[in-house]
């Protein structure tokens, strides 16, 4: 049988401990602090080393350590970054010396300096797991790189430093995940591939369990958003739920994830150019399956149902139309004024369902909504929006400590009306400012319940490499949904 030219899903990741010194023969990086206080520094100052976060160096001679890693203040972000451009240049390394016909290193060793804390520890593994991520279609054998890093243990080493590195393989693992299901061609990935992914990752999480509804279940249920959506694909829409219930829990939380597997603008067609990079449009999705893949992991104590609402949005005789009146889950009708506003007929019906099925204590959707959050944000911040002050200072805060920013907008009531419809209950298409406006949308379909939404348009996809991020779907808010169910399991 040939073999499949499409990378595993999920993708392996490199292998990252806590161990002794470095071993014969071992490639080793020395991480330098931009204050030159190093057992290193003479090599340092002669190779001109400023310390600067994301600065290697490779040590010419086998005398000593192999590169010199910046980590520039010390803080944990820049040990993030300096783990990714290490990974890189560790295996820009291997491929250099098997194209020179040498012995590539599949393991390296890493000395930290001896008074970080464990979450240096946890930024540096971080960076290592996610710089080094790569997602190629090919039938090319892939190219030789670092397996396996280990992180020298010193006598000052913290001695939670191996929980954290194993904590934040899980949260890298998440994101990498996310990554996998954004970059997968759509000729691919369509609603049943990613209900299939979804429901293989959760038989092989203890706890984590899933439910596919089919496109009968979703006309049975009155889940008009969804199926007017998914109306013009040969592929037909379904709704992914995922299910973690540990013992004791006493908070729920529901996420739910935009899960368009590609989206053309439907009849409100998109421009050509571009339009390549809707395969990346079910990023939210993405990130609440990879994000409940940790979270039973993980063992969190917090009750967590996802729902991803799939549906491929393409021009057909079936496709809805502007004008159309949908009715959706609950009753609500909407008034459709651009097909290309898919993604919030979509979620509208998985948040009623899932406030009335689940009646949960918070309710969080994720979702590439409006190109509006790009224009406000750029291309590496997200979009919050909240109901309660409490879910949005833990959104924002669990995002700090792993790494992804957020950047709370207002809910501006003055443009409450303009949602409001004079043939339907809801206007889909209002006008005024895009983003605000999708989430007023949004809004009217979360039962009253404490409630965030995350516009991810801008940091889902990028173009260059930066710090842990490389081009391609990012994975990002992933992480932030894991370390906001931690916050509710801990408190």
């Amino acid at each position: 049988m040939a073999r499949s030219p499409l990378p595993p899903v999920p993708s392996p990741l490199i292998e990252v401990e806590v161990g002794g010194d470095a071993r014969r023969g071992e490639p080793l990086a020395v991480l330098l602090r931009k204050d030159g206080e190093s057992p290193h520094a003479d090599l340092a100052e002669e190779l001109r080393a400023t310390g600067k976060a994301g600065e290697v160096l490779l040590v010419p001679g086998t005398g000593g350590p192999r590169w010199l890693v910046g980590v520039g203040d010390g803080e944990p972000a820049q040990y993030r970054s300096a783990g990714a451009a290490f990974v890189r240049a560790a295996n820009s390394f291997a491929e250099a010396e098997a194209d020179a016909g040498r012995r590539a290193p599949s393991g390296v060793a890493v000395r930290l300096p001896e008074d970080v804390a464990a979450e240096h520890y946890a930024a540096f593994t971080t960076g290592v797991l996610l710089g080094g991520y790569r997602y190629r279609v090919t039938a090319e054998e892939p190219k030789p790189s670092v397996a396996a890093v280990r992180l020298v243990a010193e006598d000052g080493t913290p001695a939670e430093a191996g929980d954290a590195v194993a904590r934040a393989r899980e949260l890298a693992a998440a994101s990498a995940l996310a990554r996998d299901l954004a970059n997968t061609p759509s000729n691919v990935k369509n609603p049943a591939w990613l209900a299939d992914v979804a429901e293989r990752v959760a038989a092989q999480t203890r706890g984590l369990t899933a439910t596919i509804r089919d496109e009968a279940w979703l006309a049975s249920q009155s889940f008009g958003g969804v199926l007017a959506v998914g109306g013009g694909s040969a592929s037909p829409p379904r709704l992914i739920e995922l299910s973690y219930r540990p013992r004791g829990a006493t908070a729920h939380l529901l996420l739910v994830g935009k899960g368009i597997t590609f989206d053309t603008g439907g009849i409100s067609l998109k421009p050509a150019a571009g339009m390549h990079l809707m395969r990346t449009d079910m990023s939210g999705g993405g990130a609440v399956i990879a994000a409940m893949r940790a979270i039973a992991a993980l063992k969190l104590k917090v009750r967590v149902t996802a729902l991803v609402p799939a549906a491929e949005n393409h021009v057909s005789g079936s496709a809805y139309r502007p004008g159309d009146i949908v009715r959706h889950y609950g009753g609500r009708t909407t008034e459709v004024g651009n097909t290309d506003a898919e993604g919030r007929m979509v979620l509208a019906d998985a948040l009623v369902y899932g406030v009335r099925r689940f009646s949960p204590d918070a309710v969080v959707d994720v979702a590439t909504l409006t190109g509006a959050m790009k224009v406000a944000l750029g291309l590496r911040t997200g979009g919050l929006f909240a109901t309660d002050d409490d879910l949005a200072d833990r959104v924002r805060s669990a995002g700090e400590r792993v790494g992804e920013q957020w950047w709370r907008m207002p809910l501006v009531e003055d443009h409450a009306e303009d949602v409001r419809s004079e043939i339907a209950d809801v206007k889909q298409s209002a006008p005024g400012p895009g983003g605000i406006t999708a989430a007023l949308f949004l809004r009217e379909f979360t039962g009253g319940l404490p409630w965030a939404h995350l516009d991810i348009a801008g940091p889902a996809r990028a173009e260059k490499t930066y710090d842990e991020v490389v081009p391609g779907g990012t994975g990002f808010a992933a992480r932030t949904l894991v370390e906001l169910a931690a916050s509710y399991a801990d408190a």
